[in-house]
């Protein structure tokens, strides 16, 4: 969130739009942008791993790019619809198309073993599992022997 000016009669709107487009865990939106839907986004940590599980319902695998460079995870995706109608003669009397596309990232924690980051697609969720190194893992607790 950033401190800019606001003026006395539209400051509602600018504060709501700050708060709405920072994505708190690092992440960065698009929110913006024409023809840009944003998937819901949960990220669950467990003992083990951290789990990022993105809503794209309707959509499939291969719709997806998903990208680590530089321990920033990317997700996006890129759709293109192109729907027409013609008449007996074959000319168009309408001919219309969409275009929709969305990316996220994040800023992986250092603890996260990048090598063993995996990912499915199931009932419309885009399950990435992003497990954590041994030694970021919690430890069992132990008793230490003084010498």
């Amino acid at each position: 969130m950033s401190l800019i000016k606001r003026n006395e009669t539209n400051w509602l709107p600018s504060v709501f739009d700050d708060i709405f487009r920072t994505d708190w865990l690092g992440g960065t939106t698009n929110v913006n942008s024409i023809g840009t839907s944003i998937p819901a986004v949960n990220i669950m940590e467990t003992e083990d791993s951290f789990n990022v599980e993105v809503a794209a319902p309707g959509m499939t695998k291969e719709d997806f790019n998903i990208e680590l460079d530089n321990d920033v995870l990317t997700i996006s995706s890129e759709d293109k619809k192109e729907k027409e109608t013609t008449d007996k003669n074959g000319r168009f009397t309408r001919k219309e198309f969409s275009y929709s596309t969305f990316k996220r990232a994040f800023s992986l924690p250092d603890s996260v073993d990048s090598a063993k980051i995996s990912a499915s697609y199931n009932n419309g969720v885009l399950e990435i599992a992003l497990p954590k190194k041994e030694e970021a893992k919690v430890q069992a607790k132990r008793l230490i022997d003084i010498s």
